[in-house]
């Protein structure tokens, strides 16, 4: 292989690396800068297949969830005709049980009755309470900031003087579910705490402190993702909460359950409140939402996502994208796949094993990254080897033209061969056309190629449809081996198969090509040790066979002039033969061989 095509894989693959980390930094750009990214619906799937491999997780006991479910509206409906005066109702009953703080997860905005409004500030005054406010957000949901709202839905006046407010807007993703709790506003009023961020702040009676990286409330710290925004670790489905119907609360039956807890107080009847779909739960309650993330503030576990989690998400992809790429371009296919699945299979399982204990890494950026570049190296291998393959089968045709078809297989696959001469027991076998020269000067130039042509053809197609190789063509002649390929008996038989077969195919030659003139030949057959080498220079070999069996085999076709005879096999073929010669041969003698000290026994055929 010359330098240049020795070069040419390894530049595509240089260059198949190269393009596998500038994808890989594609796909994890937008992570790293915490912006929207085309594989955040995946990253979903495989978070939702990750909390349902491990399943709900037990919330703080400090929270539970009051609700204003359909059969409290079924059956108080009559005595509180306003939904603000059912309000007032729940929560003189919530107070009397004696909360820590109360939060309302319900919007007091608009003006109502000022006589139920007045009594729902004095029911809010008989606790410590939070209500909700909500921040509007511009249509283009996708380019807002969670953080800033266009502006903000506050409670009536008269509900602020009793109780605070804090900001009830969670962040989804494309599905809607949530996924984390934005800490802190930014308003026309400055900075303002989350809703649940001020339950949990009044339950533990101390001011929290954020950092870039943490929220520390008390003894408690809370890891906090790019932009102080709070991944969400959803707790598991409806009811994973403690939750308790509003009716049972005005009937008097609950009053122990909500002492000392942060109760969170909303709408879950139909057509009411805010819903969610979440990993356990198509439907779950706005209000049990809200109640997770306080739950998680104050100790419930959490779920790690930050810069530093980013980092690792965009170095394993990229890390991943050389590995699997490299073992595809530079392995076998059979090996290197399967190898850069296992890669990714490992990672994916580091993957999951870190959600179990609280730390959100990214799924999709290694699956898209290594996926891509697996498919990309292993196409690019396959059509890579489809066109040697294409290009081998070619060379293989050709060198068929100037080889036996069988040599042609053994250096296709072995360019080894014979690289060291090699000695082998074989029969080899000799044939020249008779009266060759009288023949071609009645033929002419013209009639004479012809002639040897389809002599070469038949020689050929005979001796290999016999399992012989034909090693050489010598103008009216040849030189065939058998048994290179199996054992020295079946080679003999096969030897002399030809042999009868040739002899009969020459004979048609002549009404067709030899204007009538009769078309004979001679054959000699002689088994015995040779030697197989190479000859030839550095950038030329011919596959050659040499030794006193060659020698002999040779001599047999003067032997066979002599004697008048078409076909001489020496008795070490006939020796080894599994079966008898058909035809018999005409006579068997002891015969002078020129070169040779003692006699051969040669069978003769006329």
């Amino acid at each position: 292989m010359t330098p240049r095509r020795r070069r040419t894989p390894f530049l595509f693959g240089v260059l198949l690396i190269t393009l596998s980390i500038i994808w890989a930094v594609f796909v994890s750009r937008p992570t790293v800068l915490a912006i929207a990214s085309p594989f955040d619906r995946l990253e979903s799937a495989l978070l939702d297949a990750r909390y349902a491999s491990f399943g709900p997780i037990a919330p703080s006991p400090d929270v539970v969830v009051v609700a204003i479910d359909d059969a409290t509206l079924d059956e108080v409906r009559d005595r509180f005709p306003d939904n603000r005066l059912l309000l007032a109702g729940v929560i003189r009953q919530i107070a009397a049980a004696a909360p820590k703080v109360l939060g309302l997860d319900v919007l007091l905005a608009d003006t109502g009755d000022p006589e139920i409004d007045r009594q729902l500030a004095a029911a809010l005054s008989q606790t410590d309470a939070v209500i909700a406010a909500a921040g509007r957000f511009p249509d283009d949901l996708g380019a807002a900031d969670p953080s800033r709202p266009g502006r903000v839905i506050r409670p009536q006046d008269g509900f602020l003087r009793v109780a605070t407010s804090g900001l009830v807007n969670l962040s989804t993703d494309a599905g809607g579910t949530p996924r984390y709790l934005p800490i802190l506003f930014r308003t026309s009023q400055g900075l303002e705490p989350a809703f649940a961020l001020h339950i949990a702040s009044k339950f533990n009676s101390a001011s929290p402190t954020i950092e870039t990286t943490n929220l520390a409330l008390g003894s408690k710290m809370i890891p906090l993702d790019v932009g102080l925004n709070m991944p969400l670790r959803l707790a598991g489905p409806t009811g994973t909460i403690p939750t308790y119907s509003a009716r049972d609360l005005l009937s008097g039956q609950i009053k122990e359950e909500l002492a000392g807890k942060a109760v969170i107080l909303g709408f879950t009847a139909t057509a009411f409140g805010d819903r969610f779909p979440n990993p356990f739960d198509e439907n779950v309650p706005g209000a049990e939402i809200i109640a997770t993330a306080v739950s998680q503030i104050l100790g419930a576990p959490s779920l790690r996502r930050d810069a530093v989690t980013r980092r690792v998400d965009a170095a394993a992809g990229i890390a991943l994208a050389v590995l699997t790429t490299f073992l595809v371009i530079v392995l076998p296919l059979s090996v290197g796949i399967p190898l850069a699945v296992a890669g990714l299979a490992v990672w994916m399982g580091v993957v999951w094993y870190a959600f179990s204990i609280g730390i959100w890494l990214s799924g999709s950026i290694p699956l898209v990254c290594a996926i891509v570049t697996i498919l990309t190296g292993a196409s690019w291998r396959y059509f890579g080897e489809r066109r040697s393959a294409a290009r081998g089968a070619q060379a293989l045709a050709a060198l068929k033209q100037f080889q036996s078809p069988a040599l042609a297989e053994m250096i296709a696959n072995d360019p080894a061969f014979l690289k060291h001469p090699t000695e082998q027991r074989l029969s080899v076998f000799f044939v020249d056309l008779s009266s060759f020269t009288n023949l071609s000067e009645k033929l002419g130039p013209a009639g004479t190629q012809d002639l040897l042509k389809q002599f070469h053809q038949l020689t050929a197609r005979t001796i290999e449809a016999n399992g012989g190789i034909v090693l050489n063509f010598m103008g009216d002649g040849a030189l065939a081996i058998f048994g290179m390929t199996t054992q020295a008996s079946r080679g003999a038989d096969d030897a002399m198969q030809a042999a009868f077969g040739l002899v009969q195919d020459i004979e048609r030659l002549g009404p067709d090509l030899a204007q009538g003139q009769y078309v004979g030949c001679r054959i000699g057959l002689h088994h015995g040790d040779v030697i197989l080498s190479r000859l030839g220079g550095d950038q030329h070999h011919q596959v050659s066979v040499a030794g006193d069996t060659v020698n002999l085999a040779s001599r047999l076709l003067e032997i066979t002039k002599e004697e008048g005879a078409t076909i001489a096999a020496t008795d070490a073929v006939l020796s080894i033969a599994t079966h008898n010669a058909e035809p018999a041969p005409a006579f068997v003698k002891p015969v002078a061989v020129r070169g040779r000290e003692s006699d051969a026994l040669v069978h003769f055929w006329t």
